[in-house]
């Protein structure tokens, strides 16, 4: 159960997309003055050393953040104005918060989600964190307690599937809730869906950003078709990005030896979306796809109703 370590995934193309529509979608709910609660049901360790030895053993930021930062190559002359194009907005923002974290350039340090939150976040909004991996709580208590941050940030050391909805609705009746779990096991997924139906029966204005792997697996692709339906049903606006680098198929070398791909692709459903984050999403993701692109299945999908 708790084999899953977030320090071996940091700052690869799952958290580019995961962190730019963190980024985009907190920035917009924190041009109101009122004061706002996130929730992170998961939150990791919070913060991530990219030349680690976690990192240095999956190599995955090398393909996400790392390859991001490098100026895009020029491979034919029909990508040249695709390369010599402005940075959209969203990922100009998202890089700026990375570059924050590491003054002398590059991402040497990578910023978990609540690391992100906080430091977008003003003196009167609260943030709460749930982890429930107990060497990951620990770290998270450590990264934490350097930031003095005092009574904004509350650490809880629960299943954030069943107990962070206690925060539900804040008393400024303004939140954004991140659910991002592992999904190593297979019953997150209906975790998700049950967590984020009660959210919604205690508080059905609040944001919902949930972060979900594309593998070959039922669950994975239902999880989107059955969070619209609960959208829908609800009455409520809702967006679904996925971001997809190389492809899924599992390679058979001459030896007879399987490879497996790693994570090919991921996506983010959100219900009570901010209404520019379609637009700003329209013209990031393209340009997530000509630089994290791997091979030609790399595309994107963008969906927004209600």
């Amino acid at each position: 159960m708790f084999s899953y370590r977030h320090a071996f995934h940091a700052g690869n193309h799952a958290d580019v997309l995961k962190h730019t529509v963190l980024i985009a979608t907190l920035e917009h709910l924190l041009e109101k003055d009122a004061a706002l609660t996130v929730v992170d049901t998961h939150a990791g360790a919070g913060l991530y050393r990219l030349d680690g030895d976690y990192a240095d053993t999956s190599g995955e930021a090398a393909q996400g953040i790392l390859r991001l930062l490098q100026p895009p190559a020029v491979a034919a002359g029909t990508k040249k104005a695709a390369a010599d194009a402005p940075l959209a907005e969203a990922i100009a923002r998202y890089l700026a918060v990375i570059a924050d974290f590491n003054p002398k350039g590059g991402a040497k340090v990578y910023p978990g989600s609540p690391f992100i939150v906080q430091h977008l976040l003003r003196d009167h909004d609260r943030l709460k964190l749930f982890e429930l991996h107990p060497t990951d709580s620990r770290t998270l208590d450590a990264n934490i307690a350097q930031l003095e941050a005092g009574r904004q940030i509350a650490v809880l050391h629960e299943d954030g599937f069943g107990s962070a909805t206690k925060f539900l609705p804040p008393p400024s009746r303004r939140a954004l809730v991140l659910c991002d779990p592992s999904y190593e096991l297979k019953t997150d997924y209906g975790r998700v869906l049950d967590f984020v139906g009660e959210a919604l029966k205690r508080f059905a204005t609040g944001t919902y950003a949930v972060w979900y792997p594309i593998i070959p697996r039922p669950e994975a692709h239902d999880l989107p078709r059955r969070l619209k339906t609960m959208a829908t049903k609800a009455g409520k606006s809702w967006l679904h990005a996925t971001l997809t680098v190389k492809s899924s198929k599992i390679v058979t070398a001459p030896t007879g030896e399987t490879r497996r791909p790693g994570l090919p692709a991921s996506g983010m459903f959100l219900i009570n979306p901010p209404y520019t984050l379609k637009a700003q999403m329209a013209a990031a993701l393209p340009q997530l796809v000509e630089r994290l692109g791997q091979d030609r299945n790399a595309a994107f999908s963008l969906d927004a109703g209600g």
